[in-house]
């Protein structure tokens, strides 16, 4: 569905990406995993139009991306849950995740949506008229990714859905990443937790200073020493 062929991005004159090519096939989660400052955000950015291809091929559904702007990029299917959640910390739960289904008009099917949501992270339907600059971060890390659902997205690009969440949230977080991708979401997955994420995805790619250094199906870069090494504290 999605295709990074040779893909040249970064900020000013800085190159962050420096000829990356990765796909994600449907149905799949793909770790994305590397150390910080590695691109991996940067990748995410680029696929959603806010940091622009200099160089090579990026397509999603045959269509391509890097001359679309963001909105249009959201508007193929392209959810986003960015790093750091981003969510309008002064606007309700329920006001948050509207703005998720923005570019939608269908009324009776964002209701629905609404209320899968809900029925994945049932904490924000006891919260919906709360402000979400008041939640946890556990509860805020939910609601940034229900909102990325209520753009009834074809493919979703997580960054760090764990980042800063104790043990048994980041268990519940990665249960339902599983459940959202057998519900036919593929997941491009970036994650500082590579155990975690490996342990949930079917492939995945290691990033180092703006290239691939590795690729593989997850249970080989899991077994492999280098990454035991590098990322899984072997």
């Amino acid at each position: 569905m999605l295709e990074l062929t040779g893909v040249v991005a970064g900020y000013g004159r800085t190159a962050c990406l420096k000829g990356i090519s990765l796909e994600v096939r449907a149905g799949e989660i793909v770790a994305l995993l590397g150390a910080n400052g590695a691109g991996k955000t940067t990748t995410l950015m680029t696929i959603s139009g806010l940091v622009r291809v200099r160089q090579g091929g990026l397509s999603f559904d045959g269509v391509r991306l890097d001359r679309l702007s963001p909105e249009a990029i959201a508007g193929l299917g392209i959810g986003h849950v960015p790093e750091g959640r981003r969510l309008f910390s002064r606007l309700t739960v329920l006001e948050n995740l509207e703005l998720g289904a923005f570019l939608r008009r269908d009324r009776a099917a964002i209701a629905q949506d609404r209320e899968r949501v809900f029925g994945l992270f049932p904490v924000l339907r006891d919260r919906r008229t709360q402000l979400a600059g008041t939640l946890s971060g556990g509860e805020q890390q939910m609601l940034a990714i229900g909102r990325g659902l209520m753009g009834r997205p074809k493919l979703l690009l997580l960054d760090e859905p764990s980042l800063g969440l104790a043990p048994k949230l980041v268990q519940e977080v990665f249960q339902v990443i599983t459940q959202i991708n057998q519900a036919g979401i593929p997941i491009l997955l970036v994650e500082q937790n590579a155990r975690m994420a490996l342990t949930v995805a079917h492939r995945g790619y290691i990033l180092e200073t703006g290239a691939i250094a590795m690729a593989g199906s997850a249970g080989d870069l899991a077994g492999n020493p280098q990454v035991q090494a590098a990322y899984l504290g072997g």
